[in-house]
């Protein structure tokens, strides 16, 4: 397994990032403590979740599960960098959802309690809030720094001016801010090298990618569908719309000899500002293939191992 810093971090994660969403309304617990030993094994330290995976509103489904496997002990807490969010809605009443202290505060403790742990390693706002102002925010996570609750803080689905303001906004106070930011980015969804990217670079945050293979897209779909895999609904709308793109780029993979989602990842891989592409396996075998795809791609990407 290949590790990076994460950002402008001393902290370093595995290049591949274990998405845990699919823990509890796809994979059952006997198969997601499986996915997570498994992946501990192959060398993936970087572990990632959210309070409001799981499909029940309230319950953090995936983070209990994930709670009663750390719970297992065998140094498992030790061996991981944990990463949840904060931000969705957690309850019926008016404060239990998005970024305001008092949310903050409370969300924190009740993930903790889920997840069994006394640390939260990376600390994410979920989205952003434009109703919280800046001070807020920072204060309550300045206090559970202080408190030992969290280390670190990050954010997901921000844009670029939002990272800027909440690093000029931490900075102002003598505080880290932001080290991760978590974004779509793939090859057919590159919004984010407009702004999210050189912030990124600027500011020294790392990048963490959710959907990588644009939910299959590309990972050969083209090639599925001419072998006689039926696609849903929606990706086979999504083919319909990106044809064209998708003949060029099976056709390019074809030509270098490479599986579709090695050369996405490759290509997410090649980016120094990308930390780790997460991935989100239902099962072992979706595990193991991409850990696969990263030893293959690792001859032509760079990467520190250190």
């Amino acid at each position: 397994m290949q590790y990076t810093h994460l950002g402008r971090t001393g902290l370093k994660v595995s290049r591949l990032c274990l998405g845990t969403m699919n823990f509890g309304p796809l994979a059952s617990e006997a198969d997601s403590f499986a996915i997570m030993d498994r992946a501990l094994e192959l060398g993936i330290n970087f572990f990632d979740t959210a309070d409001v995976y799981g499909g029940r509103k309230g319950e953090g489904i995936t983070e209990q599960i994930i709670g009663r496997w750390l719970a297992q002990g065998h140094g498992r807490r030790e061996k991981i960098v944990l990463a949840t969010k904060v931000y969705g809605q957690m309850g019926d009443g008016p404060n239990d959802m998005r970024l305001s202290a008092y949310h903050i505060r409370r969300a924190c403790e009740e993930s903790l309690r889920r997840l069994k742990t006394d640390c939260i390693d990376i600390y994410q706002m979920h989205h952003i809030d434009r109703k919280t102002p800046w001070e807020e925010v920072w204060q309550a996570m300045e206090q559970l720094v202080r408190e030992g609750k969290i280390l670190y803080a990050g954010s997901s689905n921000f844009a670029g001016w939002h990272i800027a303001q909440a690093q000029s906004s931490a900075a102002g106070r003598h505080f880290m801010g932001l080290v991760s930011e978590q974004s779509l980015y793939n090859l057919s969804a590159r919004m984010i090298e407009l702004e999210v990217i050189p912030a990124c670079r600027a500011y020294g945050v790392g990048l963490v990618i959710w959907s990588p293979l644009g939910g299959g897209l590309l990972a050969g779909a083209l090639q599925k569908v001419a072998e006689g895999r039926r696609a849903k609904e929606g990706m086979q709308k999504r083919i319909v719309k990106h044809r064209q793109q998708l003949e060029a780029y099976e056709s390019l993979c074809r030509e270098l000899g490479k599986e579709p989602a090695d050369v996405a990842l490759a290509w997410l891989l090649h980016n120094p500002v990308v930390t780790a592409p997460i991935i989100g396996p239902r099962t072992l075998k979706q595990l193991e293939g991409s850990i696969s795809s990263l030893s293959r791609v690792a001859g032509y990407c760079p990467g520190s191992t250190g």
